[in-house]
């Protein structure tokens, strides 16, 4: 007779940490965070002045505090600053770009809506930066008998991360890029990461070179963004 599976053990709780602010004190910090985080832009232009590793650390580390579906943190972030690397991610990078952008991978209305941007096929920058970080989300992980196990919203947990990833480096003075070539499998070969993993963004990190310069574009306004109910008039 087989025996009866064991029943799960009973969640565990802890006292919440958490400061309570007075209101003027709790807008005076939103105020702040919103006009730092407004002067944020991405940058396709580096430097190849040295980061500090344990700068990477502690963004990776914040990226980390991200919630989670089921708590799985189904995310690997990959930090890569070996020129030689960086290298052949540029190299692969480009070639799947080129075929984006010249190669009629994109349609016309991609290319036109990229247009403003200023944005190409080439990515020199992949290799003068002084660290790319490759975030990969795992569509599945293991138990400790190495059968699989479920990830929950595994993109959705990771997309959160990789937004405190873009927060903690703005914070701290650095520099990066969402970027996303498509397809990413490369990714994979190049890291050697194994089939559970999927690539899902690479961020080029450091300092912006000296004489940057961004597209000359606006965010949508609030109003464009935000809807309430009821509406302001109708409190």
């Amino acid at each position: 007779m087989s025996k009866p599976a064991s029943a799960p053990a009973p969640p565990r709780f802890r006292p919440l940490e958490f400061e309570r602010q007075p209101p003027e004190e709790m807008l005076r910090r939103a105020r702040h965070f919103y006009a730092e985080l407004d002067r944020r832009r991405s940058v396709r232009s580096f430097s190849p002045e040295p980061v500090p590793r344990e700068a990477i650390e502690l963004a990776i580390a914040t990226a980390s505090t991200a919630p989670s579906g089921a708590h799985r943190q189904p995310w690997k972030f990959v930090a890569v600053s070996h020129p030689e690397t960086k290298r052949r991610i540029r190299l692969a990078a480009e070639e799947e770009e080129r075929q984006s952008y010249l190669g009629g991978r994109m349609p016309a209305d991609w290319l036109e809506a990229l247009a403003p941007l200023g944005t190409g096929w080439e990515k020199p920058y992949l290799e003068i930066v002084p660290w790319i970080v490759v975030v990969f989300e795992e569509r599945w992980s293991f138990h400790p008998d190495g059968s699989r196990r479920k990830n929950y919203y595994p993109t959705e947990s990771t997309g959160i991360a990789c937004g405190l990833f873009v927060a903690a480096l703005h914070h701290m003075g650095l520099a990066t890029l969402t970027h996303t070539p498509s397809p990413m499998a490369f990714l994979s070969e190049i890291l050697g990461r194994p089939a559970n993993e999927k690539p899902l963004i690479l961020f080029p990190i450091g300092y912006p070179a000296p004489g940057c310069e961004v597209p000359d574009i606006a965010r949508k306004s609030l109003a464009e963004v935000a809807l309430w109910d009821p509406p302001p008039n109708e409190r």
